[in-house]
């Protein structure tokens, strides 16, 4: 098939990891965060951080739209389904992710809540064109690609006066997560190191590559967009080692197949136009962020599930055992959650980490990474 067999060439692979090998200088450490969770289930899948010398680390960060959410706006979500007379309508990936107690929206839809699994807002849309006696409440989530699928669902809910649908928007914004990352405590006193980013592609097709160019200028962090082929990656993280080689720190595309400089402006008008930023939003793991996330504009609060069905947002703490936080952050490894693999599973998730498709200790452990990693060292520090 174009565009995936030749990017899943096993010798050429062999072959740009051998380049890796020799590029790099045996007394230096590379610490490399890879933003997206895409990239880390393909870095599992393909075995390719095995294929990277040792002095070169990948690190997990937050680019998991299901993980970043936070316990309390996904218990508003339940709250909403549990009213009578409301349908929410959720993402599959979202429906085991545990809330408050361990409820998740599959649970509350076995205890009588009306749930109901999309595909996306236009499946959302069409219910609510089959239900007019409901509420139907489309749960939106993600980062820039999926909100401008969610902007276009208002639009069409405005132009047939469909009274019966509203969106309850979760949509969060990349630059601002690098950003919290990059000027976090942590970072600053050593406890996170990131050298370089390997660049989400599919919000990169969205946002283009120029809003990156300020964490190369200004934090001097050289930044590679990368597409989700062994291949991509592969190159992208060669391309971060010559630039921290040479000194540089500039923003590269090596995903030019799907991502221009100014992204899809048909898409970023959309959002622009229906959409406006948060003036804060708390995330999983990185705490509470100004200006991180976004909302309906007034004019379009007919279809604003926070206008419909006024709520109280509640903060609430992860599961003490649980280290989706911090791995989110870049702060540990799945493999140094005490109970991943244990009490922590696909079938038996604590934490959001462990039930995204791309959560990165599905990823761990959906590949067997938990068979063949070390123990976990208690006194092991990041940075």
């Amino acid at each position: 098939m174009q565009f995936i067999d030749e990017f899943r060439d096993g010798p050429l692979a062999r072959q740009i990891a051998a380049q890796i090998a020799a590029e790099v200088q045996p007394d230096r450490q590379y610490k490399v965060m890879e933003f997206c969770g895409g990239h880390t289930h393909a870095l599992c899948r393909y075995g390719l951080v095995e294929l990277l010398p040792k002095n070169v680390e990948m690190i997990h960060g937050p680019g998991c739209p299901v993980c970043v959410l936070p316990i309390g706006r996904l218990d508003q979500a339940i709250a909403l389904a549990r009213q009578p007379g409301v349908m929410l309508c959720a993402y599959g990936d979202m429906m085991r992710v545990p809330g408050k107690d361990r409820v998740s929206l599959m649970k509350a839809r076995a205890s009588g809540a009306n749930v109901r699994m999309v595909f996306g807002a236009n499946d959302a849309l069409a219910l609510a064109r089959k239900n007019p006696q409901t509420q139907v409440v489309f749960f939106a989530i993600g980062f820039e690609t999926t909100t401008p699928p969610t902007a276009l669902a208002v639009k069409t809910a405005q132009a047939e006066n469909l009274e019966n649908f509203t969106v309850f928007v979760n949509h969060v914004l990349t630059p601002s997560a690098i950003e919290a990352i990059l000027g976090s405590p942590e970072a600053l006193d050593g406890r996170i190191r990131v050298d370089g980013f390997v660049g989400p592609g599919h919000v990169s097709t969205i946002i283009g590559t120029q809003p990156y160019e300020r964490f190369a200028r200004d934090w001097k962090k050289p930044i590679a967009v990368s597409g989700f082929e062994p291949l991509d990656l592969l190159q992208s993280i060669l391309m971060i080692v010559r630039q921290i080689n040479e000194g540089r720190h500039e923003v590269e595309n090596q995903f030019t197949r799907g991502v221009t400089s100014a992204g899809n402006l048909k898409a970023q008008r959309l959002t622009e136009e229906t959409m406006e930023l948060r003036s804060s939003f708390e995330w999983r793991g990185l705490g509470t962020l100004p200006s991180s996330a976004l909302k309906l504009r007034p004019e379009f609060a007919k279809w604003d599930a926070e206008v419909r069905f006024p709520m109280t947002y509640e903060a609430i703490a992860d599961h003490k055992a649980c280290a989706c936080g911090e791995i989110l952050k870049g702060l540990k490894k799945p493999t140094d959650c005490k109970i991943f693999s244990t009490a922590c599973t696909p079938d038996s998730p604590m934490g959001s980490c462990m039930v995204s498709p791309e959560g990165s200790c599905a990823a761990y452990y959906l590949y067997g990474r938990h068979r063949t990693a070390t123990p976990p060292d208690p006194q092991r520090r990041a940075g």
